[in-house]
This record gives structure tokens, sequence and C-alpha cells, in this order.
């Protein structure tokens, strides 16, 4: 069998997605999964090593030439079943092109060319969402929390990352950065600097022995420098891909941060996070039951709007 996924959207998507490729990959172990994702949300499949991840930018300005290429690459596959997460019509329209017999997407209306629609509830953990598609092929197993697969040349890499920081037995781990994507679109996801410089300063105070890493990745220097002024003996990492970068999160004891990508990975990795929300809503993108994040939401749209007592006390408990 197989088996084709359309996922657009970022890395924090993609691992939304990962419970939902896990349980197709037990429901059909023999099966060859692919997944057609955006450019820029490509590197997520390093962590999911079973699937094999093809580019192509849904949101961008494609010309004929890349839809008829899109449309030969998933015809030379041969696909038995495919599952879309995109809400336009136009997406059945290509799976019913391409001949695809088991055609499962939301039930939105038009809802042509699907053959098994399945309910949208957009309300819920996107995660749950995105499971619910399997109900499509008669799966009906509860959705796992996203987990990831570590290269051992990764796990390698955070061990000899912590050794040259000197980070001993533990530390936080900060990201307060946000993507230049996020920043077009007007997303608020950037929390002040000087709100940052506020929670870290209590936490020398209240720990001065425990390290302070930030990470920084290209879109981070001006935040890292800032927070550097006031924050002595910060440590510094820039993991180079997203194994690694799993492999660093999953060593710390604490994951500060916004909603990112960082944060799905602190998640999937099981760091417990505090992770930062303003016009973004925490109960879609966080695990319900979680007792190893919390989401910390803005009384307004607005991420500045958070006090800083509200994350110092989610971070002491009082």
């Amino acid at each position: 069998m197989r088996i084709l996924a359309l996922v657009p959207g970022g890395i924090g998507d993609q691992i939304l997605f990962f419970p939902t490729l896990a349980d197709l990959h037990q429901k059909y172990p023999d099966a060859s999964i692919d997944v057609i994702a955006e450019p820029r949300a490509i590197a997520a499949y390093r962590v999911c090593p079973y699937v094999r991840a093809v580019p192509f930018d849904f949101k961008g300005r494609n010309s004929l030439a890349d839809f008829v290429n899109l449309l030969g690459i998933i015809r030379d596959r041969e696909y038995e079943v495919a599952l879309a997460l995109g809400q336009r019509w136009t997406v059945g329209l290509l799976l019913w092109l391409n001949g695809i017999p088991n055609r499962i997407g939301y039930a939105t209306n038009p809802s042509w060319f699907l053959t098994n629609p399945v309910p949208l509830k957009n309300e819920q953990y996107a995660a749950y969402m995105y499971h619910d598609l399997l109900r499509g092929l008669d799966i009906a197993t509860p959705c796992k929390p996203p987990e990831l697969v570590l290269a051992k040349t990764d796990i390698t890499w955070a061990e000899n990352e912590q050794q040259r920081l000197g980070l001993g037995d533990g530390y936080i781990l900060v990201h307060g950065g946000s993507s230049r994507l996020a920043i077009a679109k007007g997303i608020d996801k950037i929390y002040p600097v000087e709100k940052w410089q506020q929670v870290l300063a209590d936490i020398r105070t209240k720990q001065p022995d425990l390290p302070i890493v930030v990470l920084q990745g290209p879109e981070d220097t001006e935040f890292v420098a800032e927070i550097a002024q006031t924050v002595p003996n910060l440590k510094v990492t820039s993991p180079p891909d997203i194994g690694k970068l799993a492999a660093f999160i999953g060593g710390a004891n604490l994951m500060l941060c916004t909603d990112s990508a960082p944060m799905h990975l602190a998640v999937a990795v099981g760091t417990y996070t505090i992770a930062l929300f303003g016009p973004t809503q925490a109960a879609k993108l966080l695990p319900p039951e979680s007792k190893t994040c919390v989401g910390i939401q803005s009384p307004s749209d607005r991420i500045a709007d958070i006090p800083v007592d509200a994350i110092l006390k989610a971070i002491w408990g009082n």
C-alpha cells in the first residue's frame, strides 16, 4: 500500500501530525508513507524517519507548471490512500485527477471529490483534529502525544555540546525568537526583551548555579545580544539541524519559549515547558492532559501583555 498525506504549514504543524503518521505506520507497517510539505517544514521529517517527505509550496504563487509537476509526482507513485489537511476543494480535485481511490479530508462546504469526508472539529487540540482524519480509514485509536525518533548522531552531538558549555547536571533553555514569516504575517509571537531579562534575573537570584542557555537561530542574533547584556554567564547554542535541536532540548530541566517550532519539539521530547501565547490559542497547540507543559495565555491578543509575575509563578509554583 502507498499512502499520501498533504500537510501544509510549518514545522509545528508537521510535529502535530506525527501522531497520525505513527498510527498509520502501526496499522500498515508495510505501507510506504509519503508527506508533501512546504519547503520550510521538510526538516521536521529528520525526526520521523519512516516517512518520505516531498517539498511543495502550498501557499506560494505556483504556476500551472508547478501544479502539473506535482500532479505528475503524485500520479507516478500510484497512491491508494490520500489524507489532506487543507480545506480547499481544489485539493480534493487534485487527488481525484490522480485517480486515488480513497481520498480523505474534512467535511467542509463544499467537500467535493472526497470519498471519505470526516467532521472538522477545529476547536480542539490540533493533533486531535488531524488525528480525526484516520476515521476515514475506520481507525479509531486514541491520539497519542507527538513523539520523535532521534538519531544516535544527534544525541551524541547534544551530549558533546552540553560538555562544551559546561552544563553539568542540568540547565534552563530559553527560546524567545520568532520567524520572519510570523513577523511578515503580523503574528505577534515576540515577548519583549526587557521582560525576558526580568524573568531570567529572577532565576539567577533564586538559582545562581543553574546554567541558563539561550537558543540562537539564524534570526535570533539581536535578541540574544540584548539578553546577554543583563544576564551574566549566559550560554548560547546554535544546533545546526532539527534533530540536534530536539536532542539538546531533551536534556534541559526547563524550556521557556513562545509559540514556536522549538516549543513543539520540547513537548514531543517531554521536557517541562512553559510557553507564552498572544493571539494563538494554547489550548489548540498544547496537549490538554499533559503534566509537562504549561501555556500562559495573554489577557489580550498581545503577547507583551503577559505579566512577568505570571511566568515566575509558573516557574516556581507560588
